[in-house]
């Protein structure tokens, strides 16, 4: 993107223009700030359609409809799905999992079956199938990394096998940045394996890359819309169609009914029979605000910006000698960059750089396996959005050298 182009995003963030601009945010990993755009269609729904949607014959209760159904239609569009019925509206990428662990994976798994993951997951597509593995005696398999933080072709072929009954794997890292070839890899499941099913956890995937799930023929998808400028507490699966109306609902109540006797109950389809309950429409509608305003911006520009800013950082951060950086050096990677100071706590440089106006997240970013394979125990991290700068990256990489000076750190 052009300069001039990014200062009129960073214009749509007030908090970013905050004393001339002196606040850097890069903690975009753990969630993004969100423009004016998006909170203004959240304050336009609860001022002007909020009403109680599948519930009413009011005009509210209808507009409350029309604006929710519109949103799950918009987003199963920008996902590529086959129909809107494949788009469930969850609170998170970590409920969608967990609604896929315990309507898929207690049902259907057996002792003998293999659940095969990475080193890479966050712990909510991890623990989840730990539990599962724990119920029904199901095996947990784990793809390890290479050297340079990658899934070896060789790796996924002497790990999945005919007994390999699920496969669920994070898009991209949110420590390492690693990118698994995902397109490969479901690829050779298809051909070789068509009984196995394939989740994705997209949460670090979609802020930055677009997806179609007909093409890349995962049989799930999930991820969360505050990580892509949408408010906190809305997010997505996707399943196909056929598979969401095979599974047992995850919650039961209100909305996801079809007929009710006293002894007995009967379910709607999908995606009813997994939004029990009043829906966070407010969260659905803001969700398609962001989409649209990040498609407005163009994913293709996104991508540009934030690998611009993801290579301008690393390349100046390995040649600091007193700091490790755990970022894979694949070109292809998710724009985050892992990094410990030889001789500092990660929560002490986090702390420090904060005092520079510098927000980076430190600890192990829910994903402690990972972490451990690299013979750490916590880390800290920059991650980049679209709406930051060069400029920003330059003042972080100088902050650094002030941790250096306060920790009385050697080069």
């Amino acid at each position: 993107m052009e300069k001039n182009e990014i200062l009129e995003i960073r214009k749509d963030f007030p908090y970013l223009s905050i004393n001339g601009g002196s606040i850097v945010y890069f903690d975009n990993a753990a969630t993004t700030q969100k423009p004016r755009q998006v909170i203004e269609r959240l304050e336009k729904y609860y001022f002007y359609e909020n009403g109680n949607p599948h519930r009413g014959a009011h005009y509210l209760a209808m507009k409350a409809t029309e604006v929710y159904e519109e949103a799950r239609a918009y987003i199963g569009k920008f996902l590529n799905a086959r129909s809107s019925n494949e788009i469930v509206f969850v609170r998170n990428a970590t409920e969608g999992l967990n609604l896929l662990t315990y309507s898929y994976g207690n049902e259907e798994l057996h002792e003998g079956d293999e659940i095969l993951i990475s080193i890479l997951e966050h712990h909510s597509n991890e623990v989840t199938w730990q539990e599962v593995a724990k119920k029904t005696g199901a095996k947990l398999v784990y793809l390890k990394v290479d050297e340079n933080m990658q899934i070896s072709s060789e790796e996924f072929k002497n790990k999945i096998n005919e007994n390999t009954k699920i496969f669920s794997i994070t898009a991209a890292s949110n420590v390492v940045g690693t990118m698994p070839d995902i397109e490969g890899m479901i690829s050779y499941i298809r051909k070789n394996y068509p009984n196995t099913k394939i989740i994705l956890d997209c949460a670090q995937y979609i802020p930055h890359r677009k997806i179609d799930v007909q093409k890349t023929d995962c049989d799930f998808l999930v991820f969360s819309g505050h990580k892509l400028c949408s408010p906190m507490g809305i997010g997505v699966l996707y399943g196909k169609e056929e598979l969401l109306n095979k599974l047992k609902p995850f919650q039961y109540g209100g909305d996801m009914i079809e007929y009710v006797y006293e002894d007995y109950a009967s379910y709607l389809k999908s995606p009813q029979r997994f939004e029990a309950g009043t829906q966070n429409v407010g969260g659905a509608v803001s969700l398609q605000g962001a989409i649209e305003y990040m498609e407005n911006i163009g994913f293709d520009k996104i991508l540009e910006q934030e690998t611009i800013l993801t290579d301008y950082a690393y390349e100046k951060m390995i040649k600091i000698p007193y700091i490790d950086v755990y970022t894979t050096n694949n070109k292809r990677r998710s724009p985050v960059i892992s990094f410990n100071f030889k001789n500092a706590h990660p929560h002490d440089v986090a702390s420090i750089i904060d005092t520079r106006g510098i927000a980076i997240r430190s600890g192990h970013h829910c994903a402690q396996p990972l972490h451990r394979s690299l013979g750490i125990n916590f880390s800290c991290r920059a991650s980049f959005a679209f709406y930051n700068t060069i400029e920003e990256v330059d003042k972080f990489i100088e902050s650094l050298s002030y941790v250096k000076e306060v920790m009385g750190i050697e080069s």
